[in-house]
């Protein structure tokens, strides 16, 4: 357990960690159940101390790899979430938020690449740099992002690229995400092309790169800096947001300004911005020369633990569908109507028809599609049931976006464990 200081817990050096009014158990942390509580006014206070025991020795590394799912943990101004691992911090949210049109931002996953996150952001002090290969060099406060700019509000799937990474068969390195890596946003923010316009961008301009407040631990670690190129950039869709369903970014998702690309995996999605810089020449950084690649062909994949011959850095969503109604396991009841419901993303595209088996694929079902909220954004399907025979059913629901393209039925399979787009599958009992 961890226990604020002033509770009824007390421990001594050997069998704790005490930190800023923390203890934390060793004992518990090394069995796997921290049950984390902190509260808004604990941030400051609290953030990144359970991170920090990683780099201080107190969280043996192995032990970071192993996702215990049945005790959720709970970070600052989060619910209680998925850990896969402390520092630097990764949140999987539980499937159950996805019900939900809008993901809350309580419970948005948590992805950050490398240790020293930010976790307090004085904005009196706080400026967004624009510079490079430009006309102007800025030096925007949010005030600034919120006055000098037209204020645009867009709904959004936020996905990780390693998302469903767990599924991989052989098993893939990187963290072990189930299906939680994702979620539904309404960022609220200024146009990327407008900042960009106002800077003036020079003839010449090939990559735009991004750099957030978050810092290597060793000069050996890459810090996480990524490009669009910058006919991409200039996309109007793209948003420099500072707001997440109508409340300020929360720290752990990027406060106080992130990038928003929408339609491209969150990998691209830079959170607490601190420098944008137009580049004459292409960008050469770890986490797009090296890092965040896939396979250069149209299915980014190769044969189950084949090589790699050539990749490009990966970048637009594929279509997505999920049953998350009924549960994998559920039980129900022979001749009463079962509400089948879901969601179903494109990379941009919208979202044409859903479709629905309840035995296993032989027979399909159209289902009824709910609100639209733009071509960025899931949408919710429902198709009511009636099982009419006891026995074990296989659902499976496959969704198809305006562009043509689906979810294949056998899963693709590349060394990274990125773009999981197979079609979903659960299984009921029917009594």
């Amino acid at each position: 357990m961890i226990f604020l200081a002033g509770g009824t817990n007390s421990c001594d050096k050997r069998s704790c960690v005490y930190q800023k009014g923390i203890f934390f158990s060793r004992e518990d942390i090394a069995m796997g159940d921290p049950i984390i509580k902190f509260t808004r006014r604990d941030f400051l206070k609290t953030a990144g101390i359970v991170a920090g025991m990683a780099t201080l020795g107190e969280i043996p590394g192995e032990l970071l790899a192993a996702v215990d799912r049945k005790n959720l943990v709970r970070f600052p101004e989060k619910t209680d979430m998925i850990l896969l691992t402390s520092r630097p911090p990764q949140l999987e949210t539980p499937m159950q938020y996805f019900r939900e049109l809008i993901t809350p931002n309580d419970a948005l996953f948590v992805r950050w690449h490398i240790s020293q996150v930010p976790t307090s952001v004085d904005l009196k002090e706080w400026r967004l740099k624009v510079s490079g290969h430009t006309d102007n060099v800025l030096q925007l406060s949010m005030d600034d992002l919120k006055t000098k700019y037209e204020k645009v509000t867009m709904t959004a799937v936020i996905q990780c690229s390693g998302n469903s990474r767990s599924y991989f068969e052989p098993p893939v390195a990187g963290g072990e995400w189930q299906n939680g890596a994702m979620g539904n946003v309404t960022w609220t923010g200024a146009r990327l092309k407008d900042i960009l316009g106002e800077a003036g961008v020079k003839p010449g301009a090939v990559d735009v790169s991004f750099n957030g407040l978050d810092i290597p631990p060793l000069p050996s670690v890459p810090d996480l800096v990524k490009s669009l190129p910058v006919d991409k950039a200039l996309d109007a869709d793209i948003l420099v947001a500072y707001e997440m369903n109508g409340q300020s970014l929360l720290m752990l998702n990027g406060f106080p300004a992130r990038l928003i690309v929408p339609g491209w995996f969150a990998t691209y999605w830079v959170k607490a911005l601190s420098d944008i810089t137009v580049l004459s020449e292409p960008f050469e950084g770890f986490w797009v020369k090296t890092a965040y690649r896939i396979p250069d062909n149209p299915c980014a994949c190769v044969a189950p633990g084949g090589k790699v011959e050539k990749s490009i850095p990966i970048n637009r969503m594929n279509t997505r569908s999920f049953i998350i109604d009924p549960e994998e396991g559920t039980s129900v009841k022979a001749n009463k109507a079962v509400a089948l419901k879901g969601i179903a993303f494109s990379g941009g595209y919208g979202i044409r028809d859903v479709l629905v088996s309840i035995d296993n694929g032989k027979t399909w079902n159209e289902t009824q599609l709910g609100k639209n909220l733009g071509k960025y954004s899931w949408i919710q399907w429902t198709y009511s049931w009636l099982p009419k025979k006891k026995g074990k059913y296989t659902l499976m629901v496959r969704a198809t976006d305006n562009n043509g393209e689906s979810q294949p039925f056998d899963p693709r399979w590349n060394p990274a464990g990125y773009m999981r787009n197979i079609v979903e599958k659960v299984t009921v009992n029917v009594l």
